[in-house]
């Protein structure tokens, strides 16, 4: 097999997205137009391109929203896309709200209890090791870098590690803060812009970038969303920026912070693991071993198993409504 099994026909699946964005507003929703906050990444682009040829460019709204850590080109790629959709926005540096917060603070604290020496200013990212290359456990590590370019990496423990998933996980919160803030002053829903590959495996903050009205590409591998974002004709810019996390100064992929493989293998990995392909298949597809396949499916496994609470609903004693 190959990314040949995750081809559609794009016009047909764009109609599809859009009639289900429309009912969807229609009701159960109930209301006017669609948030969405725009990031300058491939998602949140194709998303908001389905939302305008859903409703209208009249009904849908974007934010921008970067913050001290934002990379350089997401706030220009940001004003790209809504200016190529020719949408209404808003920009506001998050920054000051963190800075209340005591997100940076709180993250720099913490990154401190396993190198005492960071200091504020250095740049910072969380890393996993690759699954290929052991069968161990993977434990994230704190890399910082200091103005004079020296790179220091160290394993952080568990109190460490949650302490600073804990205070950047402010950043996504503050961000649907203001998106429901806008949501409810224009009377509109929020979209949001997970694909596939992290609804299915939880890469997403719960009541953060998890939260949302509609996630019309939720069912799109990433792949898919390539090609969708191709179909739209969404800037070569933004189709061309690689998946990252935008969450910490140091550049950051996804795969390095969260994925077992870059996006175009993994989506590979999990289209197979959800149709019962065999690993020797899979194995021919993205060069890699069998042995390493099966890591990636018991990695597959796991993170749905970690996922299970960020799905879940509030827990109640009873059923309240019908």
């Amino acid at each position: 097999m190959n990314t040949d099994a995750l081809m559609l026909d794009w016009a047909k699946e764009a109609d599809r997205i859009s009639l289900f964005i429309r009912n969807s507003l229609i009701k159960p929703l109930k209301r006017k137009g669609l948030i969405v906050a725009l990031s300058g990444g491939i998602d949140s682009s194709t998303v908001a391109a389905l939302c305008v040829k859903a409703i209208g460019k009249e009904k849908v709204f974007g934010l921008l929203m970067p913050e001290q850590d934002s990379s350089a080109d997401t706030l220009d790629l940001s004003r790209e896309i809504v200016e190529f959709l020719n949408i209404d926005y808003h920009y506001e540096d998050i920054s000051p709200i963190l800075c209340s917060t005591g997100c940076y603070n709180k993250r720099n604290n913490a990154i401190r209890e396993v190198i005492p020496e960071f200091e504020d200013h250095w740049k910072v990212k969380i890393t996993l090791p690759s699954i290929l290359e052991s069968n161990k456990l993977r434990l994230f590590s704190a890399v910082i870098e200091k103005p004079d370019g020296t790179v220091i990496k160290k394993q952080l423990n568990y109190h460490s590690y949650l302490g600073i998933v804990a205070a950047t996980n402010f950043k996504q919160r503050v961000r649907k803060m203001l998106e429901y803030y806008h949501a409810d002053r224009l009377n509109y829903a929020v979209a949001g812009t997970p694909n596939r590959l992290e609804y299915d495996q939880g890469f997403f903050v719960k009541l953060g970038d998890g939260a949302a009205d509609i996630k019309p590409i939720a069912h799109l591998y990433k792949t898919q969303v390539y090609e969708m974002a191709k179909f739209l004709k969404i800037p070569e810019n933004i189709i061309k920026r690689p998946p990252t996390t935008d969450t910490y100064s140091l550049s950051q992929s996804q795969d390095e912070f969260y994925f077992s493989l870059p996006y175009d293998k993994m989506d590979i990995c999990l289209f197979a693991y959800n149709n019962n392909i065999s690993k020797q298949e899979v194995s021919k597809s993205v060069g890699l071993t069998e042995e390493q396949i099966e890591r990636v499916f018991r990695d597959i496994e796991q993170k749905r198993r970690t996922a299970q609470y960020l799905h879940a609903e509030p827990q109640i004693i009873e059923k309240i409504l019908n």
